[in-house]
């Protein structure tokens, strides 16, 4: 296959350029330098093929610093391939997208009175997200993540500009419209200002009476003293001090529901006391308060958590509360605002809506798809229960419609990924309201509609907090399973993923895990990249849990996933290849430009 002639480079470039304000000289001099030295734009992308961040030595108590460690190469994966790769795949492959993945960014207002926060006193696993010691530093993270995914901007593997970014859910984490905003304005390249409550920090972590928290200022007296975390009385002050810049991703992104965005806490739905609490001017410190202010209107109508709250003996009007600044700000969203606030975004890197459409709005519907590129096509699913319950299912209507467009794709020849909150292992929730009677799928349904159809490739998603690839596979091939771990937990890792046509009747996946962009051990400037990496810091003493389990095996990280291609991929034209990509590098040149990068 040849590509582009000179006259329809010109033609193509010109468009491009236009489109994007870049001078065609700029964007010829730059497609020019990627076709003769693809490699030469890899190199130095800071990727976890450079640099690995480990578990380090004690530093008080049972407290672990961070330190770096070694990069990881790609390790290839046959599972669905079934048979050994060709050698001469490395020298052959072109890549047909470059996707940035980001799940589970959970952004977090942390001074908001609407977090329930002290209900973690009573179980740290069943209330464990209730309370991070990190949560202020979340925009920080956030932000940091960003500037990792404009670091890798262009492949470290083939050097092909990134197409598109996906975020498969749980974007805001208390449900809170300031939470919303941050993720989407974080994500479009827009400062946050975290000082909701003004110049102090108003909240448990500032807070004597809350001996159950970490207080940075003086974690003496409870549970995160005594595990040794460190005492840092600039921290919250810093945490505040000023706006959280963002470089904004650098290419068009797409949003799917997760189910923080569908229910508070991912669990329960949001009673009216809890509404009002989340505006007003009263924050609880006390698991007590929380349970008789915020929990009181659950209690009411569901048997199960009043027993439960009786059994604790939580009564009504019990004190624990401290007067904070309101914010009308911070109220909850309902469904379809998560939705409608896509749509308040800035034009580029785009599109408006983030693959939610005006149909999704006047219909309800919260399901999507949208071409990333003329033969890749992405499904943006609704897996969240918005009953009951952390765990997901797929709608009966959601199946129909999914099955009816799989077949225009197969028809077509045009690949397609799937994008869902959800994975394979938390697809089993059927919980419903009295006199539905919508069917609900778990994963094995899914995962078998999905198998009828060979140009299904991929179906990434988030949920677990890890890292995890799974293999799903059939008589004569299948797809792979993507998770990617969060930004909240440690190892606070997202990744991009590489399609790539290996011209021997095979495709390869390959996957990158990247660390947000910010130093190992954190430093004491207060900068985002400081308090992003005493963010991360924080998530891997997390005494409750086992974090470094959340960076999977090595098989779930930097790995090449081979298939075998679904249709004859000659049908994609070099040339065709080659517009796409000058169409994608004048869109990151005009990022550049406007970044000053």
């Amino acid at each position: 296959m040849t590509g582009l002639s000179r006259r329809q480079f010109l033609h193509v470039a010109a468009a491009a350029a236009a489109a994007t304000g870049i001078g065609l000289d700029t964007l010829s001099a730059a497609s020019a330098r990627a076709a003769t030295a693809p490699g030469a734009l890899a190199a130095g992308i800071p990727t976890t093929l450079q640099q690995t961040i480990r578990q380090g030595s004690l530093v008080s108590g049972r407290y672990r610093a961070l330190t770096t460690g070694p990069g990881e190469p790609y390790l290839p994966r046959i599972d669905v391939l079934r048979r050994a790769p060709s050698a001469a795949r490395t020298a052959a492959r072109r890549s047909l997208l470059y996707l940035g993945h980001l799940s589970d960014l959970h952004v977090i207002e942390a001074q908001s009175p609407g977090r329930i926060e002290p209900m973690i006193v009573q179980d740290h696993s069943a209330w464990g997200s209730a309370f991070h010691p990190q949560d202020p530093l979340s925009p920080h993270a956030t932000a940091a993540m960003v500037q990792a995914f404009s670091d890798a901007r262009y492949s470290p593997l083939t050097g092909a500009p990134m197409s598109a970014a996906i975020v498969t859910g749980d974007s805001a984490d208390m449900h809170s419209h300031l939470e919303l905003r941050w993720y989407i304005d974080l994500m479009d390249g827009l400062a946050v200002d975290p000082a909701t409550g003004g110049p102090e920090w108003q909240g448990v972590q500032a807070w004597s009476e809350a001996t159950w928290a970490y207080r940075p200022g003086d974690p003496r007296g409870g549970a995160f003293g005594d595990y040794g975390f460190p005492r840092l009385p600039d921290l919250l002050a810093q945490a505040i001090a000023a706006k959280v810049e963002s470089v904004g991703l650098p290419a068009p992104w797409y949003a799917v529901y997760g189910n923080h965005d569908t229910l508070l806490l991912g669990t329960f739905d949001i009673s009216p006391q809890l509404r009002a609490l989340a505006v007003g001017g009263r924050k609880s410190y006390s698991v007590d308060a929380t349970a008789a202010t915020a929990l009181e209107g659950w209690a009411s109508s569901t048997s199960v958590l009043s027993q439960a709250l009786a059994a604790l003996g939580l009564a009504s009007g019990s004190p624990g509360f401290r007067q904070v600044p309101a914010n009308g700000e911070r109220y909850l969203f309902e469904q379809r605002e998560f939705m409608a606030e896509h749509f308040r975004t800035q034009p580029t890197p785009g599109p408006i809506g983030h693959g939610f459409t005006a149909q999704n709005l006047a219909s309800g519907e919260t399901w999507w798809q949208a071409d990333l590129s003329p033969r890749v096509r992405a499904f943006g699913l609704d897996t969240c229960n918005a009953v009951a319950g952390p765990d997901g299912a797929v709608p009966e209507s959601q199946m129909r419609w999914l099955r009816a467009q799989l077949e225009i794709a197969q028809r077509d020849q045009v690949l397609a990924l799937i994008f869902s909150h959800h994975n394979s292992l938390t697809l089993e929730n059927r919980a419903t309201r009295p006199g539905a009677d919508e069917k609900l799928y778990g994963a094995e349904e899914f995962i078998a509609l999905l198998q009828e159809f060979p140009v299904v490739v991929g179906w990434l998603n988030g949920h677990t907090h890890l890292n995890q690839i799974l293999a799903h596979t059939t008589d004569t091939g299948g797809f792979w399973e993507i998770t990617t771990a969060s930004c909240i937990d440690f190892p606070q890792q997202q990744q991009v993923v590489e399609l790539v046509d290996n011209r021997d009747g095979t495709l390869s996946l390959f996957t990158t895990v990247l660390d947000h962009s910010s130093p190992a051990v954190p430093g004491s400037s207060g900068s985002i990249a400081d308090l992003a990496s005493r963010s991360r810091e924080l998530a891997a003493n997390d005494w409750a849990e086992t974090p470094l389990m959340r960076r999977g095996s090595p098989l779930d990280r930097n790995t090449e996933l081979l298939l075998p291609a679904p249709f004859d991929l000659s049908v994609i034209s070099d040339a065709q290849l080659e517009a796409q990509h000058v169409t994608e590098r004048a869109r990151l040149l005009a990022y550049e430009k406007e970044r000053g990068l």
